[in-house]
């Protein structure tokens, strides 16, 4: 018996569509979908990868909130958004947090095609009363001062290979002032050992996006000397390509993989308990602070903290200039 199917027709799989010259055109579905797919993947990257964990982790819980009761998350009402905020308020949300989330809640309407609800003044008004009854000073983490580093050195074994590595890691992350991102990412190949010390291409950070790349130079030293902690690591290890900074096992075999940002926090938090500090004060951020803190106290201008740290914004370094001069010449020094 002959099949019931119509047969195959070549232009059932074909969409029409405009050339750059105007004319038109056929184009295979699958084409279509391709570009599309492409499409998506590019404007995802407009994100860098932390803040579209952030995002997604952010839109997820969101996410479960409307599900347990019963309203939509895409697209979302306002008074939903509003409602939700205040909910995360309540159970200890912070404003920054509950800020992250509605950035990771508009962005994802946005990229549906939606209109995003967050701009609705119901939002913006809880928003700000939330910032108004909870405040919105941010935890400062301790800055790991260069006095602070040279004690959490002390703790660190150095006839272990993992020793070596957190040595390395605290003191080069300490002295080109780096985001936990930017240390965990370098390579062998970012890494150019020059007569005056070292000098290292950070080929994306949070301050370029679209990856222009930048690079910082790191002297000898002649109290901590990160570069010859640096050399002592690889040459130890046996690093000549690939990631700089890896993960050890504990029956102590070098991995390949890189180190996770995570992990430079846990490092920092680690050795300061070993060193009697309070270690949820520190964080990976600790190191880059502290450098900032440490060439505040010494005089650098803040142009020099910007060579180094990259900054864009003179009033972030400013903060840390006026933190480390807050008793020089104090107004009250010659009374009180």
């Amino acid at each position: 018996m002959a099949s019931a199917d119509p047969p195959s027709d070549p232009q059932a799989a074909l969409v029409p569509t405009v050339t750059e010259a105007g004319d038109l055109a056929l184009v295979p579905v699958e084409t279509i979908q391709r570009e599309t797919e492409a499409a998506v993947a590019f404007a995802l990257a407009d994100k860098a990868a932390a803040t579209r964990r952030a995002y997604r982790s952010d839109f997820e819980r969101f996410d479960a909130w409307c599900t347990a009761r019963g309203v939509a998350s895409l697209p979302a009402e306002p008074k939903t958004v509003a409602a939700f905020l205040a909910s995360e308020a309540e159970t200890g949300a912070k404003p920054a947090t509950l800020a992250r989330r509605v950035a990771a809640i508009r962005y994802a309407h946005r990229l549906d095609g939606h209109e995003a609800p967050t701009s609705a003044e119901a939002v913006r008004a809880t928003l700000r009363g939330i910032r108004r009854t909870k405040g919105t000073a941010p935890a400062q983490k301790t800055p790991a001062t260069a006095g602070t580093i040279s004690d959490l050195l002390k703790q660190v074994p150095m006839d272990t290979l993992r020793g070596l590595r957190d040595r390395a890691m605290l003191l080069l992350g300490f002295s080109g002032a780096f985001r936990r991102s930017e240390l965990v990412a370098l390579t062998v190949e970012d890494l150019v050992f020059v007569q005056q010390g070292l000098r290292v291409r950070i080929r994306r950070s949070k301050g370029d996006q679209e990856g222009q790349g930048q690079e910082i130079a790191i002297p000898h030293g002649t109290q901590l000397r990160p570069v010859e902690a640096l050399r002592t690591w690889l040459d130890a290890a046996g690093i000549i390509t690939g990631p700089v900074f890896r993960r050890i096992s504990k029956g102590g075999r070098l991995g390949e993989d890189a180190l996770t940002a995570e992990a430079v926090a846990l490092v920092v938090k680690a050795y300061a308990e070993r060193a009697g500090l309070r270690p949820e004060e520190f964080a990976g951020h600790s190191l880059r602070s502290g450098f900032l803190t440490s060439g505040a106290e010494a005089g650098a201008s803040v142009f020099k903290l910007m060579e180094v740290s990259r900054h864009k914004s003179l009033d972030t370094l400013r903060g840390y200039v006026r933190r480390a001069e807050l008793l020089k010449d104090h107004a009250g020094e010659t009374f009180l």
